[in-house]
């Protein structure tokens, strides 16, 4: 089992008593934990799966902002006394998670000095990923960020193939489709990448960092150096 980073930084006493107060839920591809403007029922640390945070452009569209693997969790707006989501949270990896009702993680909080501390820096990497999603999508060229955002969903999910198809990939990254059939196209072509019904897998990892716009290392050098 992969273990959630966030958890395995307490000590072993901290960490069993916060686990005991949640309990392990299996997660499925596409479902919707929260939505935009909604209360925080649970927070959830993944362990094998990985979440997409999505903003709201429209009533139809919308936009990744942000991705959480084992690294992290979904609930921080609670930890800053804030009830409601300002994203759509959905998996996109499905897997393990410890699930904790809201009210009940409060409580938590604030008797683990050591979580507190721990989250905090968290919500520091994970408002830099923001930040540097919004420039990435501004100033770099497609086949670049979709390198970029493969090797993000790499990393979370723990493995080189995982299930995409190209309609998703164009809302996630706020493309038309034609868009993102090309760009995938030219990262096939490369040989960096395969894809079949759905299902892309990262054939040359070291490739496609090099393609990638240099955001994925900021990103990665981010969440090295907070969340060690």
């Amino acid at each position: 089992m992969i273990s959630n980073r966030l958890l395995a930084g307490l000590l072993r006493k901290e960490r069993e008593q916060f686990v005991a107060r949640g309990e392990r839920v299996e997660l499925k591809f596409g479902e919707i934990l929260c939505e935009p403007e909604h209360n925080i029922r649970h927070v959830y640390f993944p362990f094998e799966s990985f979440l997409s945070l999505a903003a709201p452009v429209d009533s139809r569209a919308s936009l990744e902002v942000g991705l959480i693997g084992n690294e992290g969790m979904f609930g921080l707006p609670l930890v800053m006394g804030i009830a409601e989501s300002a994203q759509r949270a959905v998996v996109r990896g499905p897997g393990g998670a410890l699930r904790m009702p809201a009210a009940t993680f409060r409580r938590e909080l604030r008797k683990c000095e050591a979580l507190r501390r721990g989250l905090n820096r968290y919500l520091y990497a994970l408002m830099a990923q923001f930040a540097q999603t919004a420039a990435c999508t501004r100033y770099h060229f497609l086949e670049a960020r979709l390198a970029r955002w493969l090797l993000m969903t790499r990393d979370r999910a723990h493995a080189d193939g995982f299930h995409l198809t190209h309609d998703f990939l164009a809302d996630m990254l706020g493309v038309r489709r034609v868009g993102v059939t090309k760009a995938a196209a030219a990262l096939q072509r490369k040989r960096l990448i395969s894809y079949r019904r759905g299902h892309i897998t990262i054939v040359d990892r070291a490739g496609l960092e090099v393609v990638s716009c240099g955001c994925y290392r900021s990103m990665k050098q981010t969440y090295d150096r907070f969340l060690r």
